[in-house]
């Protein structure tokens, strides 16, 4: 199926999303607690992880990645598949929190360094990948709508910095490829959940240049789509620079193209919890001051992570003994 540049138009929504997201990417929670992960309040309560981000923090957004056919046998990064997504947004729906799913077209991980196909889809032409993205993504978007799950927000993609699902969609090696296959992507999101936000998310924040390169360079190519993404994982030291930099750069992205800004991940090393607070409380300020509502929110990257989980991620928001650090107390104002 040819999927022309012309956006899908469809009709309204049941329900709004929050006219600002504060939200956490918890796409690990589901296999941490199949290996036996708890999680307690600062009181030392053990709860409900979803709850403590909903009733401590304020969160009222999630964020949950969907891998294509990942190894289910690692808890750690299987656990990405469609299924294991809708059952924790269903989760996250009962706590009343809005979802974003975030689409890593590829097995395993997909970001600046890798954007490997699917072992499936290895072989295909140009014109049998946009047919798989388009079939993967419509497959996703029901398996949500069958469990009574309708995203506010869906990335085509992930860190796309130089496109994905490479060679083919590169955007260095053929940027109207990647146009089409963010098309492709945002036309099938639009046929399921018409009134679904698409977002194309490129990693640092603060890089001017690569923003008007990338995102620039799908709309001369007719890419349609609704908002950017941005990732920001400064330092303990520079995060006061690189949010006003990430922030001078979502405001150009929004006059240059009319496009909203959304903060679809962020963190700071757990050992700086001090730092970490005051690095959420000031992007999210910034971000909700944006003129126009055009600043949709912002998102902390799996902050229910223990120091060194999974091969040695150290961002997250809980410390070794199971209680958090001060970090996710910058979202409560």
């Amino acid at each position: 199926m040819l999927i022309s540049p012309l956006a899908y138009h469809g009709g309204g929504r049941t329900e709004a999303a929050p006219a600002f997201a504060k939200g956490a990417d918890i796409s690990w929670v589901a296999g941490m607690e199949a290996q036996g992960y708890k999680w307690k309040d600062k009181n030392g309560t053990t709860r409900d992880i979803l709850n403590i981000l909903k009733t401590d923090y304020g969160l009222n957004s999630v964020r949950i990645r969907v891998w294509v056919n990942p190894n289910m046998s690692d808890y750690g990064n299987g656990y990405m598949n469609a299924d294991k997504a809708a059952a924790l947004a269903v989760r996250a729906k009962a706590q009343g929190m809005s979802v974003m799913l975030t689409l890593h077209y590829s097995d395993s991980w997909a970001d600046p360094g890798q954007q490997t196909k699917p072992a499936a889809w290895k072989s295909y032409t140009f014109q049998q990948l946009m047919d798989a993205v388009w079939s993967h993504t419509v497959s996703v978007m029901n398996t949500m709508k069958a469990q009574g799950v309708t995203p506010d927000w869906v990335q085509i993609g992930n860190e796309t910095n130089n496109g994905m699902l490479w060679e083919d969609g590169k955007a260095s090696a053929s940027m109207k490829n990647y146009a089409w296959l963010v098309n492709t992507g945002n036309n099938a999101v639009k046929s399921v959940f018409p009134s679904a936000k698409t977002i194309v998310h490129i990693a640092n924040g603060y890089d001017n240049a690569l923003f008007v390169w990338n995102i620039g360079g799908l709309i001369s190519n007719g890419a349609t789509f609704d908002a950017i993404g941005m990732s920001l994982y400064p330092t303990a030291t520079d995060w006061q620079a690189k949010v006003d930099q990430t922030i001078a750069n979502a405001k150009d992205m929004i006059s240059r193209y009319g496009k909203s800004v959304i903060i679809s991940e962020i963190g700071l090393e757990y050992n700086q919890p001090a730092a970490a607070k005051s690095f959420i409380a000031d992007i999210k300020t910034k971000v909700r001051n944006i003129a126009g509502g055009k600043g949709l929110g912002v998102f902390y990257w799996e902050p229910e992570a223990t120091p060194g989980y999974n091969s040695g991620y150290n961002k997250g928001a809980w410390q070794a003994d199971g209680k958090p650090t001060v970090a996710l107390e910058g979202f409560l104002n």
